[in-house]
């Protein structure tokens, strides 16, 4: 299990753990999107994300965590939206799309705690995760009724400040 020393978990005011994610496309078509293993199910996919730092717009975490959890840096685009998962896990989930312009051989992740990252198309992504990861699925569910890629404004900068 992925553990951080100095990680705060931040919560909005109805309770909700803070969390952001991307769907990280390998070009602007978004047809392929990149999953990355479960920390503790190496056999299962999902959307890498994770938790909101205090301070930290959602955005800049997304940018961070997928950094961090899948070796990637791109040019963040649009927020796709808000998803939340309120069975016991009480989570709200930033989801924000990102096209990948680095990917890094060696990352955080896949050092400490052996994660992998794959390609998928996006028909593909969405049978993997409706498995077990019914909320990940959503996200590109939501990005197929949205129809086709816009050219929106960014969240964030397009990478961390400095690596990590």
């Amino acid at each position: 299990m992925k553990c951080k020393p100095n990680h705060t978990r931040t919560c909005d005011p109805d309770g909700f753990k803070k969390r952001a994610a991307c769907l990280c496309f390998r070009s602007e078509r978004e047809d392929e999107v990149l999953l990355v293993s479960r920390s503790r199910y190496p056999d299962r996919w999902i959307v890498p994300g994770g938790g909101v730092e205090p301070e930290e717009e959602p955005g800049g975490a997304a940018v961070r965590e997928v950094y961090e959890g899948a070796g990637v840096k791109g040019k963040l685009g649009r927020l796709l939206g808000v998803f939340e998962q309120n069975q016991d896990r009480k989570h709200r989930t930033y989801v924000c799309v990102l096209t990948v312009t680095e990917l890094r051989e060696d990352w955080e992740d896949s050092v400490n705690i052996g994660r992998e990252r794959e390609w998928f198309k996006v028909e593909d992504a969405i049978k993997v995760l409706q498995g077990h990861g019914r909320v990940h699925a959503e996200y590109l569910e939501k990005l197929k009724l949205g129809g086709s890629p816009t050219n929106a404004n960014s969240m964030a900068p397009s990478s961390p400040d400095s690596d990590p």
